[in-house]
């Protein structure tokens, strides 16, 4: 499957990808900028699409007037350093990326501009010193995945009116701010409703099989899955474990919901990273990082996905279907 996703991907790129970089960067004298992950690129296929159509608002199409290079850590985040310093090797005018990789960035350059596209807190995690002014190399969107916490508990909840223990997939990094700030609102929309809640971390595949046993044998009604891009790459066979141990779950992102997940609630990162194009079209024409302020998704979606609910036995209310922005059928 990885292999397939893969490939699409290297096709999604298109001809482009197969063009030396120097040659490239001699083509026209086009800027090139540098997209990395420390997630698959295989699994982000409709967010580059979505950050090219940025670029194209911003007057810039790849293999005209601009040039990407592609970068991922492959779920290996030692490989990050490694990977940015080819970039600035290359001499990018820029380097987009995600949490994890911007921080990369921002850790080994001062000076090639940098935009993020983040779930988190920024100014919490050191990507900026503050929203209205980044100063500095970088600047970025955020879209607050750990923002709709209490939200999508309470819309799980008329999911899953009956009682018992809330399951919580969690990715093993507590020791970043926004993640212990999720795990503490859980917590406490867990104990204001008075359920109990089963927290368990999974940071490899065969930990999220192990999770999913363990909630089964805990007597588990529904499951949190926590905002962390590691599930997001990994979306299909978590929406797939929760439809085969009958666990009505909630995500943040909508890639959850059609993917097979029950519902999401959340931002949407393919608009984040839409405007991360408009930023990096912005930077190429001679704008500065410092001088851009960090842009906020404020726009939460609500998708139900009927297919999944069927599947699950679980009767969608006329109430939750009138409140949703989409509905999968």
């Amino acid at each position: 499957m990885f292999d397939m996703k893969r490939r699409a991907f290297l096709t999604l790129l298109g001809g482009a990808a197969a063009w030396p970089l120097a040659a490239r960067a001699q083509h026209q004298a086009m800027p090139v900028i540098g997209f990395l992950r420390d997630t698959p690129l295989a699994d982000a296929t409709h967010l580059v699409a979505s950050f090219r159509q940025g670029l194209k608002e911003a007057g810039f199409i790849e293999g005209q007037n601009v040039a990407l290079e592609y970068r991922s850590a492959e779920d290996q985040p030692h490989r990050l350093p490694a990977l940015v310093a080819d970039l600035v090797r290359q001499q990018v005018a820029l380097i987009v990326g995600n949490t994890r990789s911007a921080k990369a960035a921002k850790a080994a350059t001062t000076t090639v501009p940098i935009v993020f596209v983040s779930g988190e807190d920024p100014v919490i995690n050191g990507l900026v010193a503050s929203l209205n002014r980044p100063g500095g190399n970088t600047t970025g969107v955020s879209f607050l995945s750990t923002a709709s916490v209490t939200k999508r508990l309470e819309l799980l909840r008329q999911f899953v009116p009956k009682p018992g223990a809330i399951a919580m997939l969690l990715y093993p990094n507590l020791g970043t701010p926004d993640a212990e700030r999720e795990l503490r609102d859980v917590k406490a929309a867990a104990q204001a409703s008075g359920q109990e809640l089963m927290v368990v971390e999974a940071g490899t595949d065969r930990d999220i099989e192990t999770a999913f046993a363990t909630f089964a044998q805990g007597g588990a009604v529904a499951l949190f899955i926590g905002s962390h891009a590691f599930f997001n790459s990994r979306r299909e066979r978590v929406a797939a474990l929760a439809v085969h141990h009958a666990l009505p779950a909630t995500y943040a992102l909508r890639e959850f919901a059609t993917a097979g997940g029950l519902m999401s609630y959340g931002t949407s990162i393919t608009d984040a990273y839409r405007l991360g194009g408009i930023y990096a079209g912005r930077i190429l024409k001679g704008e500065r990082p410092a001088d851009l302020p960090v842009q906020q998704s404020t726009k939460f979606q609500f998708v139900i996905n009927l297919r999944t609910a069927k599947a699950l036995g679980i009767d969608v209310p006329d109430r939750l279907l009138a409140l949703a922005d989409e509905v999968i059928e």
